[in-house]
């Protein structure tokens, strides 16, 4: 069925016949095993999957939700209701302050040695500029490391240009080592006595559409005005650099801090039908940048997990952990909410079996890695094992995982990542451009086929997986 079809089909049949089929609820035989359960799970989530319905009504009837804004409340309610009418147990949003950054206008133009209109957007958190705006030449550096060996003098009054293009890979991994740049290149400026930053956009795609993404400041240092320019605007300003060996822009930043606003982690349980008190969190996060629908980042994740809930209530025999499902506030520019979450459920994280979240748009799922115990290598083959039949490649011991999961592997908890395909995720990441029609519903029922078959398994199984030995927590 096409997307569009599955979205006329609408939430609203979605929850009957989720509802119906609870009916039936009751205990199965004692032979069936997880592997065949799993696999159901994968097999209904191909066939059957109701995600799409789920992440068309957040996206069309939300939209972009930064948080502490309008649509962040809207978000949360819209998060509430959907729960407890797929059947959630337990639901409940638990309260939590969140930054309230307001974005403005944005306007920013190459003055000399040629005049061009330059296509940019304030990065997350940024100050904005003095009323006039900002005007300088330009020093253009590839690298933090490249501008701290610049001596000040040469950076000084000056505008940064961070040049440094994002690689496209699959696993995304050229992210992780192009971001550090938006990160923390304003700090770096500001140590070095510079106006303001610009960077080249943390993305893969040619549109002419910059990304934002959160910055940070230290407070003993001044706070300069950054932007993202978009990638062929980026690409100007390197040729004209390159071709007279010099260049002054200015930009104009309209954004401002507000007054942190209340916002709320959105949770909901499949409870165990064993040791109901052991948990196997799964989770997304609920808000997301300004510029576009939210869709794949995090829409896409928010679906998935809400679905594969969805199907868990479905079973005849629930799992034998509680599966906990949380929608994370503030993760973006923030990372309130998990702060939040790790501190209020302090005292039941020893009970915490592992946490998985979905991050990475509706990139179809090839590999799984993992942070656990010294022994879990055993138990995870044998969880994964069904994720085969969705081209999904053994586990390996890695530490990457969603940034939600930070507290919670601070804590010791095992972390889990299902590795999805990021080969076009980073064309949109960010971007006014991130919006439902970019999502392939065969994709999103992929990846919520693994998540449901993996988070069975994970509940269901017999023993744990142990702690994150206390070296590789942090």
């Amino acid at each position: 069925m096409s997307r569009r079809s599955l979205a006329v089909v609408g939430l609203a049949v979605t929850l009957v016949v989720a509802a119906g089929c609870r009916r039936h609820r009751g205990r199965a035989s004692a032979s069936e095993s997880q592997p065949t359960v799993a696999t159901d799970l994968a097999e209904k989530a191909r066939k059957t999957s109701r995600a799409f319905a789920l992440w068309r009504s957040l996206t069309d009837e939300v939209g972009p939700r930064l948080a502490g804004s309008p649509g962040d409340a809207k978000a949360v309610e819209w998060a509430l209701a959907t729960m407890k009418s797929l059947g959630f147990a337990n639901i409940r949003g638990e309260k939590v302050m969140v930054p309230h950054w307001d974005r403005g206008t944005a306007r920013g133009s190459l003055v000399a040695p040629v005049v061009q209109p330059l296509q940019l957007v304030a990065l997350g958190g940024s100050v904005g500029t003095p009323e006039g705006g900002l005007e300088g030449d330009v020093v253009s550096v590839a690298s933090i490391e490249a501008l701290d060996a610049l001596p000040i003098e040469s950076v000084r009054g000056k505008i940064v240009f961070f040049d440094k293009p994002m690689n496209r890979t699959k696993d995304g991994s050229g992210y992780g080592k192009a971001v550090d740049v938006r990160g923390k290149g304003a700090i770096a400026a500001a140590r070095k006595g510079a106006l303001g930053v610009l960077i080249r956009s943390v993305g893969t795609g040619a549109a002419r559409l910059p990304h934002t993404g959160a910055m940070r400041y230290l407070d003993e240092l001044p706070k300069l005005p950054a932007a993202a320019l978009a990638g062929p605007d980026a690409d100007l300003l390197h040729r004209t650099l390159e071709r007279t060996g010099a260049a002054r822009v200015s930009f104009t930043l309209g954004c401002r801090q507000l007054e942190d606003a209340p916002s709320a982690n959105v949770v909901g349980e499949v409870p165990g039908s064993e040791k109901p008190d052991e948990i196997v969190l799964i989770g997304a996060h609920l808000d997301s940048w300004d510029l576009g629908q939210g869709a794949i980042d995090d829409g896409a994740g928010v679906a998935a997990v809400l679905e594969t809930g969805r199907l868990l209530l479905e079973l005849p025999r629930r799992p034998r952990r509680t599966v906990r499902v949380v929608l994370f506030a503030n993760e973006e520019n923030g990372l309130k909410g998990a702060q939040e979450y790790a501190r209020l459920h302090q005292a039941e994280l020893a009970k915490h079996l592992l946490g998985l979240e979905i991050d990475l748009g509706a990139g179809r799922v090839f590999g799984l890695q993992y942070l656990a115990g010294p022994g879990a290598a055993a138990m995870m083959k044998t969880v994964a094992a069904p994720l085969a039949n969705l081209g999904v490649s053994p586990p390996v011991e890695h530490d990457g995982h969603g940034a939600d999961l930070w507290p919670l592997r601070n804590a010791g908890v095992p972390v889990v990542e299902l590795q999805q395909d990021a080969s076009k995720y980073f064309d949109l990441h960010h971007t006014a451009d991130d919006t439902l029609d970019k999502v392939d519903s065969a994709d999103l029922d992929q990846v919520t086929g693994a998540t449901a078959a993996f988070t069975w398994g994970a509940a269901d199984v017999v023993g744990d997986l142990g702690r994150i030995p206390d070296a590789k927590r942090k």
